[in-house]
Formats: structure tokens, sequence, C-alpha cells
């Protein structure tokens, strides 16, 4: 049926159209958003959150610039992710954990955000770098004594009172390593203009600390200086700038230069390389630094206020649209479910039906629900036919026995063998009845239990006859068996030898005198057929569809002429059923009938 609904009806296009223009809506929206005021607002937030990870990256290289190792970062590392609200870690170059903000076995970003090493810092982006890379931190050596200190605070002090006499604002400041400087009134760098008194050369000699460094770095520089043809001797000078002893250079004089410019980068490079070795014991190892957590990007966005107030005005917008389209279109998708929920709510003796107003899915659930409907009112039918069928079967035979008993109670008759063999009859009647009845519901229940094995039909069939042999001479019946070849089932015997007994019951009441019954086996392909065909009265074309029904009989009075209960073919088709096969039955009036059982085949 739903191959005939409209395209433009079925339910799954409507929800298809209706989310998309939800979703052009929403994409629309969100465009204007994006190009009005988020590009703007992400790009100024994330400037501010890399200024952030450049902050953090300055702090920790500071601390190895200072620290021959990272013992004790730990706490560093914490007060800086408290302040940023970054997590934040520290590993070595093979990923062994040397800090970490966040909780032990948090994983770590895919990849490290910057490497800390205060020996080659990326002069692009770390404030206060030298131009050689060197953290100007990173003094080692050539940190003052506190009387070197002293000595020359005092020398600042006198060189700065000089300049302010002669008209020119300085400041004092003080590099790293602890030597003050006379600064521009800004404290960024020495003044351009000294004057001449002022310029006595005092405050720029080197200390003897700082004496012993240089003569330990020229040392170092000697072997590269000589590889590169330049004479190992050069003296190297000290940088009295605001950057520090992290700024060497060496003396240009015309006597230590071949090649001018040159051997003037080659003289740098080998101080850098030296002052780099020099510098080594007394900066802590290089390590990776990571910044977020798990997946989490290392740049994060926090938006402003503003930024966010436009981002949720526009998405509550979208978020009302979105809500009154889907109120409309459920509304008329919700009002034939609705009509289903209410009928379904009714007494089931009523059997409401629902009205079918549209050719949809939701059509086609209310044409389903209208079939069930029907279907479970013909079975509440049948259910109080069978109720009376079974009560009509059970009454006949306790009748009989009670009124007999009765009779003999009253003293009328005497309970002669005559008598109690038709009691005897009755019972076996209503046990039969019973014992139909328990078969038929254990099978509806699919608890009717199968022990299979083996079976060779001729044997089956053998037994079956043997079985029926005195019951179909009384009645004058000749019964055959016939056995095509050697056929074999894997099934229960004694279900097999049931739903074939039952066949043979029912073929011998309905056969008369002089008539044949007939069991026959043969294999057709892969199954085994079993039959039992009788030269009886028939069955009429109109009543063969319903030989399996329960408590069914030909025969429209309810007269047990023929003893049947109804149950025997009904049982024959769910023993069948259980064994993976099926029942079914041809007949002719007036010529006989044949009941096939169809089974799989077993080992042979």
């Amino acid at each position: 049926m739903s191959g005939r609904i409209p395209l433009h009806k079925r339910l799954l296009v409507r929800l298809l159209i209706a989310s998309g223009l939800i979703a052009v809506c929403s994409v629309a929206a969100t465009a204007w958003l994006a190009v009005a005021t988020t590009t703007r607002a992400l790009r100024e937030e994330q400037g501010q959150a890399l200024a952030t990870d450049m902050e953090v990256l300055a702090e920790l290289s500071g601390y190895a610039a200072t620290h021959p190792d990272w013992k004790g970062v730990t706490a560093t590392v914490r007060e800086l992710s408290a302040k940023t609200g970054r997590r934040i870690a520290l590993t070595t170059p093979g990923r062994a954990t040397i800090a970490d903000s966040a909780p032990t076995g948090t994983s770590l970003p895919p990849s490290a955000a910057a490497t800390v090493d205060p020996l080659r810092v990326d002069t692009s982006s770390e404030r206060g770098a030298q131009l050689s890379g060197i953290d100007p931190r990173a003094v080692g050596p050539y940190r003052l004594t506190k009387e070197e200190r002293t000595k020359l605070d005092l020398l600042a002090r006198k060189r700065r009172s000089c300049f302010d006499l002669n008209g020119v604002e300085t400041t004092l400041a003080r590099t790293p390593s602890g030597r003050p400087v006379v600064a521009d009134a800004e404290g960024t760098d020495q003044p351009s203009y000294v004057p001449e008194q002022c310029a006595d050369g005092l405050l720029n000699t080197p200390t003897p600390t700082e004496e012993k460094a240089l003569s330990a770095l020229q040392r170092l520089s000697r072997g590269c200086l000589t590889r590169a043809g330049l004479d190992p001797g050069m003296p190297v000078s000290l940088g009295t700038g605001l950057r520090g002893p992290a700024y060497l250079s060496p003396s240009m004089d015309p006597h230590f230069a071949k090649d001018g410019a040159v051997e003037t980068q080659e003289a740098e490079s080998c101080l850098d390389d030296a002052h780099r070795t020099q510098l080594d014991p007394y900066v802590a190892p290089v390590a990776e630094l990571f910044l977020g957590g798990g997946d989490t990007p290392a740049v994060r966005f926090d938006m402003s206020p503003a930024n966010k107030a436009k981002i949720v005005g526009t998405a509550g917008l979208v978020l009302a649209v979105t809500v009154a389209v889907t109120a409309v279109i459920a509304t008329r998708l919700v009002r034939p479910l609705r009509a289903l929920t209410a009928a379904a709510q009714q007494p089931p003796e009523r059997h409401v039906r629902v009205p079918v107003t549209t050719r949809d899915e939701t059509g086609i659930l209310a044409a389903a629900f209208n079939d069930l409907t029907e279907r479970r009112e013909r079975l509440e039918a049948q259910r109080k036919a069978m109720v009376s069928d079974i009560a009509h079967e059970l009454r006949s035979p306790l009748t009989n026995i009670r009124g007999w008993l009765e009779v003999t109670r009253d003293g009328v008759v005497d309970p002669d063998p005559a008598l109690l063999a038709a009691l005897h009859e009755e019972a076996l009647v209503l046990q039969r009845v019973i014992d139909d009845l328990q078969d038929l519901a254990a099978a509806d229940a699919g608890t009717l239990r199968l022990h299979r094995e083996p079976v060779r039909c001729d044997e089956l069939l053998q037994q079956v006859s043997a079985a029926h042999r005195v019951a179909a001479d009384a009645a004058g019946v000749d019964l055959r068996t016939v056995v095509e070849g050697t056929p074999w089932l894997n099934a229960d015997p004694v279900r097999m030898r049931q739903a074939l007994g039952n066949l043979v019951s029912n073929a011998v009441r309905h056969t008369p005198a002089d008539g044949t019954v007939t069991l026959a086996a043969r294999d057709d392909g892969d199954d085994v057929v079993l039959e039992v065909s009788d030269t009886g009265t028939g069955i009429a074309p109109e009543d063969l569809p319903h030989v399996f029904d329960r408590f069914w009989r030909a025969e429209k009075s309810r007269s047990r002429r023929t003893g049947g209960s109804g149950l025997g073919l009904p049982i024959v088709r769910h023993l069948v059923a259980a064994h993976g096969g099926r029942a079914e039955a041809v007949s002719e009036p007036g010529k006989g009938s044949v009941f096939s059982l169809r089974l799989p085949g077993g080992p042979t």
C-alpha cells in the first residue's frame, strides 16, 4: 500500500521538506551572524588567547633560565593554570611528564604548543629575547655577587647624577645578572646622548665575576674560531645594555677581521655556540609545553558579553522560527495519531475503528489498526465459539457418566459389566478431549517438546497400522501401508505416531465398510512425504479450507455419529509445524480424501 502514496504526501518527504526549510533559515542566520560579528570577535579573542599562551611560555622559559632543573616547577604550573584557566603540562621531548595541572592519567593534546628552551628562544614571539635566541634571564656564571652589585649601584647613582646635572632625564634599570644600567626616561634603552663628563667607563668595566665568565667563554670559543680561520685569542666584550651579559659580541677591530662582514658573522656564531655551552649547566633541560586538554585545541575562545548577547539573540530567533514551523507540522502529523490513541484506549469489546483521512504513512497505520481490530473481533468470536465447543465436547461424556451413575445409585439398574464398560468408554472420550486440548495449549505456548531421533518411515507406518488394525477391522475397512524406497526422518517418533494416528482414525471413521485406508511414505527431493488416503465420502470444496480448524466437523449438526472431537486435525497441523513441515489436504466428494505431511528428510 505504501507504494501507492503520492511522493509529495509521504511522511518522510514532508519531514525532509520541513527540515530543509528550517536548515536554510538556520544556515542563513548563522552566516549573517558570522559575517556581522563573529569573525572579528573571534580574531580579537584568538589574539588574546595567543597572548595568554605567550605569557605562559615566557613565565616557564624564565623559570628554566633561572633553575638548573625542573624540580619545584609544579607549583608554578598550577599557579599559571589557575590564573589562565588553562590546562598546562610540561613533558620531556620523549613525552615523560614533568609537571601537569590536570589529574594524573589525563591524555595530552595531539601536539605540543611550544618548546621551552631558554637557550634557543623563538625571537619572533618571545619578548625580550636576544637576537641570538638566548633568554636574557639565563645569566649563569655572569650573576654578580652582592658586593659587586653594591659597588655598581653606587657608580650607577653617581652617573645618573651626572646625567641630571647635564639636563638628561634618566632612570636606573637592572639587568637579570644584577648589573645596574642608566637608561632613558622610559627605562627601555640606554640614553641616546651621553655627556662627555659622564662617559667615565667605570660602570661598563667588567667585574671579577664577569671577567671570569668572559675568560671561560673565550676558551670555549677557541675551537670554533680556529676552524673558522679566525684568531682564537680574539677578545670578547660585555654588552652593558638592558639585555645584560646575555648580549655578547666580539671586538670587531680590523686587526681581527679578515673579510669584513663574513668574519663578523662567523665570530658571532662561534660566540653564540660557546655561550650556550657555557650556560647549559645553569638552565633546565629542554621541555615540551602542552596547553589545553585531551583533544581540546590549545586556543580557546572566551566570547565577550556583547558578542554573546548577539549570538544568543540570533539563536533565540532561529529557535523561535524552528519551534513555530515544527509546531504547525507536528499538529498536522499528530492529529491522526491522537485519533489512534483515543481508539486504542476504548474498551476492547467495542472494537472501535478510526477514520482513514490521509494516504500517507499515518493513513496506512490507521488502516492497519482497523484491520487489527477486525482480526481481534474475529478472534474474539472464534474464542467464544471455541469455549462453547469445549463445553459441548466435555458436556456429552460428563452427562452420560453422571446419568448412569445416578440411575445406578437409585437402584434403577445394576452396575453390570456392560454398564461399567459404557462408563469407561465415556471416560476415555473425556480423557481424549482433555489430552487433545492440552497438546494444543502446549503448541500455542511454544512449549511442545520434541525428542528427535532417526526414524525409519516403513517401521513408523507399520506401528501406526498395527495400532489401528483392530478399529479398522471392526469398521470393515481395509488398512494398507505402501513405502517407496527407504525414507528416513529426524523426528520425535511418539509425536509422529500421534499425528499419523489422528489421520488414520479420522479416515477410518469417514470410510464406509469395504473401503480402503492407505498409509504411504516416499522421498520427494530433500523432503519426505507421508500420506493417509481413504475411499470415504470426501470433503466438500467449501469445507476443505476449514478441516484443520479447531472443533470443525463436516456434519453441521453437532451429532457425534462419527465420534470425533474436532481437535485431531489441528493437533496434526501443530505437530507437523513443530517438525518444520506442513500438512495439506485434498479431497473430491464421493471419491475420498488424501492428507499429506511434508517433512524434512533425515539421515539415511
